[in-house]
């Protein structure tokens, strides 16, 4: 189990016609890694009454990609979110783990965790770099399939979309909270350029739920 570490990322709106611009120049950009693609397989837990949704905690599991296992994302805070992760365990059960209901504390009591959401994610990340070769930040071009498995969601409801998401790296975090803004805005702007728009959701399991954050 990691203590939690704090992401900080920015998320963005496109659509299919939308082209990934190049970011050489952006900011402290210098280089960019070659494109790797892979998918991303999550199912997100709550109680029937969405209480963690309701605190803007999110639990899930997750397949795929470079850090699969049991993740909480606890609230957003002043600067990005904490983001604690578990290991996947054996077998493909998606039974909660104890070490994960005992991170949660008193948040659920004794209330049953069901699963609320499938996420399926086809990502194609890019490590963009200094003149140093230190990571900055990963931009992530996402195909999302989101399903809503709450009891009584018609017929399991079905949303698509596609976004793109910048997350700093160890070498775009280092620093002041103006240092980081002043990457992330100068990427941005480049991206907005391209067709980005702001999100319509603050999360992925908020979309996929049809809720507004």
């Amino acid at each position: 189990m990691s203590g939690g570490d704090v992401e900080i990322e920015r998320k963005y709106d496109v659509d299919s016609a939308a082209r990934m611009p190049s970011l050489i120049g952006a900011g402290r950009v210098a280089s960019a890694d070659e494109a790797d693609a892979f998918d991303l397989d999550a199912t997100y837990f709550d109680t029937p009454e969405l209480t963690l949704a309701g605190q803007r905690v999110a639990v899930r599991r997750r397949v795929g990609g470079h850090d699969a296992g049991w993740h909480i994302k606890w609230p957003p805070l002043a600067e990005g979110r904490r983001e604690q992760q578990f290991p996947l365990g054996e077998g493909e059960g998606a039974e909660l783990p104890a070490e994960v209901r005992a991170a949660l504390g008193g948040l659920v009591g004794d209330s049953p965790l069901v699963p609320i959401a499938r996420v399926q994610n086809h990502r194609v990340a890019t490590v963009l770099r200094d003149a140093d070769g230190e990571a900055l930040v990963e931009l992530a071009d996402d195909h999302v399939v989101a399903t809503d498995l709450r009891s009584g969601a018609t017929q399991g409801t079905e949303r698509r979309w596609q976004e793109w998401e910048v997350e700093l790296l160890p070498g775009g975090s280092a620093g002041e909270a103006s240092d980081r803004a002043a990457l992330l805005d100068a990427i941005e702007v480049r991206l907005v350029a391209a067709g980005a728009q702001p999100p319509s959701s603050g999360s992925k399991l908020a979309r996929a739920l049809g809720l507004s954050r």
